[in-house]
């Protein structure tokens, strides 16, 4: 591949089923954002709502969600005049190279996929095939735009390597160089935010304790709240990131920080070493209010306007078919579909 020359692209997405929370802002929204002002990369984000049907929506939730995934990236900083924003389902460039994918990739390396196993459980037979293929739409929502590039949390890393076995394959097929290996962009202090909870599972929109998260439509007395009522130990912080190996809580709340200032959790501890998390917990909070107050309060104005976001989407998605279309029509030459 080393001799062909791709556009550096970014492509990234996320599901709008619903409660977009701080781990939603940190391991995504703001890296996509500062992929956007960094330069040297053409940006494409979209809210994957074909994704979301993998598993069953409530129809008008899917609409408001969408829609509020929309706001929240507007107002988390991503530029719909810098970036292309849109929603997948308005492109079926994505569902139609998706095929193609379908027919490239082998059922073996699904099964195997960790999050089939844990969404489909013990229950796989009642799964939707949606749910079973859903990396080859992945790879395919990539691959359309022959993004260069793809920030993912871990959870998504598997897919991505699957999305570049895909790439290899029909390249090796059709004896072609057509498709980028894509590369992940995996980093950052808090790219996977922990449970306010329990720093030992993922913060998730589908905890039954709302306490557990930071939601983005949070104010700030709610955001204020939940960091005091935290978990963590009565131990005061260490000097050294390595003294919270055995305290997830104390690391989770370390990395948040870390991640709203802009700083090495390291510098976190160097600047609050020896405080108890009382104190530490104040300095918190304010921090997250400061940064994250403004954007709740952005969302709501953008909702009280539905009619401009499905403007921003439909404009949006007409971009992105401006680079997909083409990628499409030349894999359908590639494989041998007869076109008009």
């Amino acid at each position: 591949m080393a001799d062909t020359e791709f556009t550096p692209r970014v492509f990234s997405g996320i599901q709008p089923s619903g409660g977009l929370t701080l781990g939603n802002y940190l391991g995504a929204m703001k890296r996509f954002v500062d992929m956007q002002e960094a330069g040297g990369f053409q940006t494409i984000y979209c809210m994957v709502d074909l994704h979301a049907i993998t598993v069953w929506q409530n129809p008008s939730d899917l609409k408001k969600n969408t829609r509020e995934l929309c706001a929240g990236f507007i107002a988390a900083g991503i530029d719909p005049e810098k970036s292309i924003l849109f929603n997948q389902s308005q492109v079926p460039e994505h569902a139609q190279l998706g095929w193609l994918f379908n027919c490239v990739a082998r059922m073996g390396w699904m099964g195997r996929m960790t999050q089939w196993k844990d969404k489909a459980g013990k229950n796989a037979e009642n799964a939707s095939l949606g749910l079973f293929a859903y990396p080859a739409l992945m790879a395919a929502d990539i691959l359309v735009y022959h993004a260069t590039h793809v920030p993912v949390g871990e959870d998504q890393k598997q897919h991505l390597e699957l999305t570049r076995d895909i790439a290899a394959k029909f390249n090796h097929d059709f004896g072609v160089e057509f498709f980028p290996i894509a590369e992940p962009v995996i980093e950052g202090a808090a790219t996977r935010v922990m449970s306010l909870k329990d720093g030992t599972k993922k913060m998730s929109k589908s905890d039954p304790a709302d306490a557990s998260r930071i939601n983005m439509t949070d104010d700030a007395d709610a955001i204020s709240k939940k960091i005091r009522k935290a978990k963590t130990d009565p131990d005061p912080l260490p000097d050294s990131l390595k003294e919270l190996d055995a305290r997830p809580e104390a690391r989770n709340l370390i990395n948040i920080y870390a991640a709203l200032a802009e700083i090495e959790p390291q510098a976190v501890l160097d600047q609050h070493q020896g405080a108890l998390f009382g104190h530490f917990k104040m300095a918190l909070s304010d921090l997250a209010v400061a940064k994250l107050a403004p954007i709740s309060t952005e969302m709501a104005r953008l909702m009280q306007d539905q009619a401009e976001i499905d403007h921003i989407l439909g404009r949006g998605a007409e971009r992105a078919r401006e680079i997909a279309a083409p990628i499409l029509a030349q894999a359908y030459d590639i494989v041998g579909m007869v076109r008009s």
